[in-house]
């Protein structure tokens, strides 16, 4: 864009060619507000997305002492701790559609398993695992952590 005219004085310059020069301008400084605008959101996103990391992080070492300190607990009293259950399964599908009858065809379908080596993230619950149990030759499954992410 030309924003600029370089003209030694006196010399007559085409209206037209003024009327672009300013409006070149005009949409430069625009361009420049909305950029400056763009930047400083970009950055107040950062910081969120930091802070609700930093949160989450918190929170996820408060649980695991928690956990730690019940298993302590539990050790110095003689009990037994029973570790708290998955509430999330991924399950892929490793078997293809050849020779396979219609039930567990359906199954894994609705578990949205159509494709060979497709992967879904399901919640834990009683029909999900009545599923697994039918498809279970068609399919591997386990419980997602921060340490296999």
């Amino acid at each position: 864009l030309i924003t600029k005219l370089n003209v030694e004085e006196g010399v007559k310059v085409p209206e037209k060619f003024q009327q672009k020069i300013e409006a070149n301008a005009k949409l430069a400084e625009e361009k420049k507000v909305a950029v400056d605008a763009k930047k400083k959101l970009r950055k107040t996103q950062r910081m969120e997305l930091k802070m609700r990391a930093r949160k989450y992080e918190k929170e996820y070492k408060s649980q695991q002492s928690v956990l730690l300190n019940m298993r302590r607990s539990a050790k110095t009293s003689g009990n037994f701790f029973v570790e708290p259950e998955a509430k999330l399964l991924f399950v892929m599908r490793i078997v293809g559609i050849i020779k396979l009858s219609p039930k567990p065809r359906k199954v894994l379908q609705l578990l949205r398993l159509r494709q060979l080596h497709n992967g879904v993230f399901l919640k834990v619950n009683k029909p999900i695992l009545n599923m697994l149990k039918l498809v279970d030759p068609y399919v591997t499954y386990g419980y997602p952590s921060l340490k296999t992410t």
